[in-house]
């Protein structure tokens, strides 16, 4: 099949983002320190974790955003310190500054600059990035996450999206991820190829059906497939996937 275009998931397929997310907690709770050092006693990080994950427990209805389980969790931390109003608004931009001080791979920059300069890439991704303030905008087409279409990976409905945006009907887009699950199930049964970027070389996992299209250790690996069995013109080689 002629690939025209491509999905892109980013956390942890572009750069790593546990670092990026421990450096958020910490500057949130150094602000906090400084400015509401009440709030900072009662909810220091372990804590403020796990009321997270309480606040993702009981709202099964924002599993697709992070962003408002943030704000709700910060809200909640609050009022437990007998504070009415949490200031969400500075509180989040403290959070969301760090959390998008990403380190890209090595491989991921050169690789996308290959990529985009022959086809169409939308992002595609369950969190809350900032591609604007990470500076790699430019590189995409579009941006679809999970916030904004009111559902997340592997729901088939927010590749549909993406294919939409795109254009481009769905088994002519590469989906590309590093999740077995979310990324290579999900794209799958919204009809789409897949291309996992497996890191760590790790074995297909049991239980999810049939392995990715491509298994790839980088996304150089994915750039050299694309220019290689694509061709260079946006899909137009005479090999096919």
């Amino acid at each position: 099949m002629r690939i025209l275009a491509l999905t892109l998931d980013l956390d942890d397929t572009l750069w790593p983002v546990l670092p990026a997310l421990e450096c958020a907690d910490r500057e949130l709770d150094a602000y906090l320190r400084t400015h509401h050092p009440e709030v900072a006693t009662r909810w220091p990080i372990p804590a403020m974790r796990r009321l997270r994950a309480q606040v993702a427990a009981e709202r099964l209805d924002l599993a697709h955003d992070f962003t408002t389980q943030r704000h709700l969790t910060m809200q909640r931390a609050f009022e437990a310190c007998g504070l009415a109003q949490a200031p969400i608004e500075a509180l989040w931009e403290v959070y969301y500054a760090a959390r998008n001080r990403v380190e890209l791979y090595t491989d991921a920059l050169p690789a996308l600059e290959r990529i985009t300069a022959s086809w169409p890439v939308a992002s595609l991704t369950n969190g809350n990035a900032d591609l604007e303030r990470i500076g790699i905008h430019a590189h995409f087409h579009c941006q679809v996450c999970a916030r904004d279409t009111g559902v997340g990976k592997p729901d088939v409905r927010i590749f549909r999206v993406a294919a939409e945006r795109l254009g481009v009907a769905p088994e002519h887009i590469l989906h590309v991820g590093d999740d077995a699950d979310l990324d290579m199930r999900g794209a799958r049964e919204a009809g789409l190829r897949t291309a996992w970027i497996n890191r760590e070389r790790l074995p297909w996992p049991d239980g999810l059906g049939e392995p990715p299209d491509l298994d790839l250790p980088d996304m150089g690996a994915l750039a050299d497939w694309l220019e290689r069995s694509q061709g260079l013109a946006g899909g137009s080689g005479s090999q096919t996937l």
